[in-house]
């Protein structure tokens, strides 16, 4: 008996010699849509500076009011230490004799991503991220998408509207309650400040972009929607396309399925309410038929980025059930 202990007493003694330390990484912090830029101070005041803030604010598309994509929160290289390196999005500049661009993940803490631009000088520098800024705005966007669905996760409906009615899988969070729900229609809506924040589904059993222009068919499909069950506050008032605002389209994919993604603007016919819309118009090959997903915000005198960045992390993260 005692021999057997003193053999895994010597087990267990090897086994910690052999393990490595792991290393602890904190969570990192930070509202979303934010971006911290670390560089000296002279440079921030400097021709890089102005670049940044030109370069790393992009408006968001699809909102009545120009609104920036990220907010700039700007830290001197002297101060970047301690807490300051757990922000989610780092854009770092570092003076270094070797010109390069680097994307590190989980640099400080996780999640994280570090874009570190190095060079000689702020003009070198400042070449780097021009040629660079693309890539380091859709690193950034994915990061906010997974923290956003991650944050979401914490608290999911188990409402399973959308997966009952069209086989479908949206992750969204307990605050939405079913609205309206028909045949072929779910509408579930989450109440904010002064307003709502809105996502509805249908289906189509065809959908050619070819028969006529593309925004002519989005928009008589969104107003003949609208007229049947989005109702305004009016009697005979109802969603409609704002035609004084042009969509913005593209050519995308949901759920690795040919979709349509447009941005633009409604407004009630009849009554003063308007705002911005994100829809995916999907085709589900499998089931013979196209899947209409869109979100939309209410939301007057306020902000509506953050609204609307929800309303597309949610319709983003869609995935298609199979039967």
């Amino acid at each position: 008996m005692y021999k057997n202990i003193c053999f895994l007493g010597l087990l267990l003694l090897l086994g910690c010699k052999d393990s490595k330390p792991v290393a602890y990484i904190p969570d990192s912090s930070g509202n979303l849509n934010a971006v911290t830029v670390v560089m000296p101070t002279t440079d921030w005041d400097g021709a890089l500076g102005k670049a940044v803030r030109e370069q790393m604010r992009p408006i968001y598309e699809g909102l009545p009011i120009d609104e920036p994509q990220y907010d700039l929160l700007y830290t001197a290289s002297s101060q970047f230490t301690g807490f300051s390196r757990h922000s989610r999005n780092i854009l770092l500049f570092k003076k270094d004799s070797i010109a390069r661009f680097q994307l590190f993940e989980n640099a400080f803490a996780r999640p994280q991503i570090v874009a570190q631009i190095s060079g000689e000088d702020a003009e070198v520098m400042q070449e780097f991220l021009k040629e660079n800024t693309s890539l380091i705005l859709r690193t950034f966007a994915e990061n906010e998408r997974k923290e956003k669905l991650r944050r979401i996760g914490k608290s999911p409906t188990k409402d399973t509207d959308f997966k009952d009615k069209f086989g479908l899988q949206l992750t969204y969070p307990t605050a939405y309650t079913t609205v309206k729900d028909t045949v072929n229609f779910l509408w579930v809506e989450k109440k904010i400040q002064k307003g709502s924040m809105n996502l509805i589904a249908y289906t189509l059993p065809s959908f050619d972009p070819k028969k006529s222009t593309l925004l002519d068919q989005i928009t008589n499909l969104r107003d003949s929607i609208g007229k049947i069950y989005i109702p305004g506050r009016l009697p005979g008032s109802h969603m409609i396309t704002e035609k004084a605002y042009l969509p913005y389209i593209y050519s995308t994919q949901l759920d690795d399925r040919k979709a349509f993604l447009t941005k633009g603007m409604w407004e009630v016919k009849e009554d003063f309410m308007a705002g911005p819309f994100v829809q995916y118009i999907v085709e589900d090959t499998a089931q013979g038929r196209w899947v209409v997903l869109e979100g939309f915000c209410f939301a007057p005198s306020v902000s509506k980025r953050d609204a609307m960045f929800e309303l597309q992390t949610i319709l983003s993260s869609t995935t298609f059930l199979e039967k």
